[in-house]
């Protein structure tokens, strides 16, 4: 995130050079101090435990891992791209450069370990090399290799003015990060100025994976100009600079005009979007920020302006109360997903920079219910808070909220919040060699991943938040913190650049520069979290203790039934009691409650359309054919309409599907059945198209799970468009259903179409059986015997039924 200080927004006309910043701690009143105060020794013991957390992984990596990119805490050695088994595209954020130690040397200057920064700066400048035929993601290595350079050679230079050590040092770091931010360059050249995602580090975009390369996501393309205007202003070479104002204004173009929101993922040459999705979580996070942190390290007002146009447009159609639900931006009325994506968590962070404090305090508050309910925050939660996608991969930005609000307020809770985020750490996610992401908060089960962000981040933030200001070697107040928690100083603005203005755009007024925040003066945070105790608690659905009564079972006649629907706080009324004023009324009441009934099905009828059916038939003698709910996917083809694919399946090896198939001649022509984990979706159905599979269903990992109890989901896909064979989602208990099939009938034969034409079909069947078993009643009364209509002897679903005969059924 940024700069711990928080800036003033009250827009000058003149130029913005050095800003005024102020510490909210002052907000903080003797009448309203918080009850549980943390004393000053158990401030320094966390401080000292934060400090000794980073120590363990740090250690742990430099001595299993170093020179790879990060530690695989689990297996205790290196992750080496094109050396360790592929993860798909998860792999694109290595380039083996020593990540992990780049990304996290400036925490060792936090922490004080001079003599470690200084053996870390050596071995980069000694071993690390860009000129690798190897594809980077362009977001990722910019923040944390670019970041991490810049912040290092800041820092340096730093302690050798105000320590007088490591004056050996002559800028070799920076040099370092101009020679990779050349290599990011060629991504820049696109008709819309929006660089591609990816890049080859030697060969540009001149590699065949990326010919087809269109798509890239708002905050991969809006993440960039921090570290490029200050590598920029560092080194003297404006083209860095230049070309991410370049990138940020055609964002800014792309905005819907009337919502004010932004999509998710665009594509870089047309401008068009392709995932209309508008919300502050992931895709499009860290774009947000960045407009803020440009004016505030750049004095640009044009930044200030866009940030508040897009936060005002955020909290009227995404933010409902503490939650912040996406939507689609151009229908912002319309939400787009019923799930909430953990890296939201740094969107109160933001709005305590932004001087926002109350709904920062309030989705905080959330989100620490959560994380409380959870032990972890889940990757993904739904809106009545159970898990979406169980995975904690020790991400920062709760932390770095809680930090943030500490910082602004002077509360003591965020200091006990902290602590509980800690311990939490310590108890379920130290192994012997580091500290190992959570592959479902459910189990505890760990995953074989330490991201270099845990050290850059993480324990950053939790060490500032235990510490005295006062007590760091470095003034933090006088830096501000990127997405990646590197540090640029803000006397970056006084540098100046050649191709920078700071005139005022004719697209803004002055109301872009007049978001005005509440009156924090006597504000306390307490009295905001107060009301919200047992908001989670209170919406979370509760176990039913008996069998639930459902309406197609219901009978007026049974007194049970009567009794049970009055407990649920329902009451029949009798039309013929006198209850309603007239006979007239009545018969609209009767027609009313029959056009809610029809709304209902309607929208059963929305939901199904969405959802997939596998298909199969138990028995070759049954005419009778069962489908198992599925969920679709963003890539690949949707099947829609009579389209469907049919064929036998076979079980991938190894399962997960991450790595490469060794039963491929088995594969070729049906249909593959993998599991969920250790890779992207995209990547096991890449793996899975390769092989020659028709189709792929993705099983769930997690025991238990079902499509009756839990929503179910499209799979995400990375903005390539390269899948050609459909693929469906799964959950547990479906799953084993099918299993359970296929274990009696190995050549089981499986048809995966749209749920509604299922339906549809097997309406159709019903009708022909009627049909031909009143012809056969028929012809034996005449002496003969007839075989009727056998509508599944055909491969085409027949689709001529009364859509009110699907209605009635459903």
């Amino acid at each position: 995130m940024a700069s711990q200080s928080l800036v003033t927004l009250q827009h000058n006309n003149f130029l913005i050079g050095m800003f005024a910043f102020v510490i909210f701690a002052s907000l903080v009143f003797s009448e309203s101090l918080p009850t549980q105060n943390m004393s000053r020794k158990e401030r320094t013991e966390l401080r000292n435990e934060a400090r000794d957390m980073f120590n363990h992984a740090y250690t742990a990596y430099m001595n299993n891992a170093y020179p790879a990119d990060e530690l695989m805490p689990l297996s205790c050695k290196g992750r080496y791209r094109g050396i360790t088994p592929s993860r798909g595209d998860m792999d694109d954020i290595l380039g083996n450069f020593s990540m992990t130690l780049v990304d996290s040397m400036d925490t060792l200057v936090l922490l004080g370990d001079f003599d470690e920064f200084e053996r870390a700066v050596r071995l980069v400048i000694q071993n690390v090399q860009f000129d690798s035929d190897i594809i980077v993601s362009v977001f990722e290595t910019n923040i944390r290799m670019v970041g991490g350079l810049l912040s290092a050679h800041v820092l340096t230079e730093h302690i050798q003015k105000n320590r007088g050590i490591m004056l050996w040092y002559n800028g070799e770091m920076l040099e370092m990060a101009r020679d990779l931010g050349y290599r990011l360059l060629p991504a820049f050249n696109t008709s819309t100025g929006i660089p591609h995602a990816r890049v080859n580090l030697r060969h540009g975009m001149k590699d065949d994976e990326l010919k087809k390369s269109r798509e890239t996501c708002t905050a991969c393309a809006g993440t960039i100009l921090l570290e490029f205007a200050t590598l920029s202003r560092l080194s003297g070479d404006p083209v860095f600079e230049a070309r991410a104002h370049t990138a940020m204004d055609a964002l800014w173009k792309l905005r819907h005009r009337s919502s004010d929101l932004m999509g998710t993922v665009l594509n870089v040459h047309s401008g068009d979007w392709v995932r209309r999705d508008s919300g502050v979580g992931a895709g499009i996070d860290s774009y947000y920020e960045y407009l803020f942190k440009s004016y505030v390290l750049l004095g640009d007002d044009k930044y200030l302006a866009r940030f508040n146009r897009h936060y005002n447009a955020v909290m009227k159609y995404v933010s409902e109360g503490p939650m912040l639900l996406d939507v689609l931006m151009h229908r912002p009325h319309a939400k787009s997903r019923n799930f909430m994506d953990s890296l939201l968590a740094f969107w109160p962070g933001l709005q305590v920079l932004s001087g926002d404090i109350k709904p920062a305090v309030q989705t905080h508050e959330m989100l620490y219910q959560v994380m409380q309910m959870h032990t972890f925050i889940p990757e993904a939660f739904t809106v009545d808070f159970q898990i979406h996608w169980g995975q904690h991969h020790l991400r920062p930005e709760f932390i770095e909220s809680t930090y943030f609000l500490y910082r602004a307020t002077g509360d003591h809770h965020y200091l006990q919040v902290g602590k509980k985020a800690l311990k939490t750490l310590q108890k379920y996610a130290k192994v012997p060699c580091g500290y190992a992401a959570v592959n479902d908060v459910r189990t505890g089960k760990h995953e074989d991943r330490m991201d270099s962000f845990v050290l850059s981040e993480t324990f950053k933030y939790l060490y500032l938040l235990f510490s005295d200001p006062r007590d760091l070697v470095v003034d933090v107040d006088e830096f501000i913190f990127t997405t990646e928690a590197h540090l640029f100083p803000l006397t970056i603005a006084q540098l100046g650049n050649t191709t920078f203005s700071f005139t005022r755009s004719d697209e803004h007024n002055m109301l872009d520069f007049m978001r005005t925040c509440p009156n924090s003066n006597r504000f306390f945070p307490e009295r905001v979290r107060k009301p919200l105790r047992n908001f989670i608690t209170g919406s979370c659905p509760r176990i039913p203790t008996g069998k639930r009564l459902r309406a197609l079972d219901f009978q007026a006649s049974n007194a049970d039934h009567l009794r049970a629907i009055y407990d649920m706080g329902i009451t029949m009324v009798s039309l013929g009691d006198g209850k309603a004023k007239s006979s007239d009324d009545g018969e609209m009441g009767l027609q009313f409650m029959q056009e809610m009934l029809e709304l209902t099905k309607i929208q059963n009828m929305n939901q199904l359309a969405q959802l997939q059916a596998v298909a199969y038939s138990s028995d070759d003698n049954s005419k009778d054919w069962a489908a198992l709910m599925a969920g679709p996917s963003h890539f690949g083809p949707e099947l829609i309409g009579e389209q469907f694919i049919e064929g036998e399946l076979v079980i991938a090896s190894p399962f997960r599907a991450c790595y490469e198939l060794s039963n491929k001649e088995e594969i070729s022509g049906r249909i593959l059945i993998a599991q969920r984990g250790d890779c992207t979706f995209v990547s096991k159905a890449r793996l899975a198209q390769a092989a020659g599979a028709l189709a792929l269903i993705v099983c769930d990992n997690v025991p238990g799970s079902s499509g009756e109890t839990q929503p179910m989901f499209a799979m995400s896909g990375d903005g390539t468009n390269d899948v050609t064979i459909p693929v469906v989602f799964m959950y547990s208990q479906e799953f084993s259903k099918l299993v359970n099939v296929f274990k009696r009938k190995p050549k089981i034969i499986v048809r995966i179409m749209q749920m509604i034409e299922f339906k549809r079909w097997q309406l159709t069947m019903d009708s022909a059986k009627a049909t031909a078993a009143k012809s056969t009643r028929t012809s034996i009364t005449n002496g003969e015997i007839s075989k009727g209509l056998d509508p599944s002897a055909t491969n085409e679903p027949i689709t001529l039924v009364d859509s009110q005969n699907i209605k009635d059924e459903l």
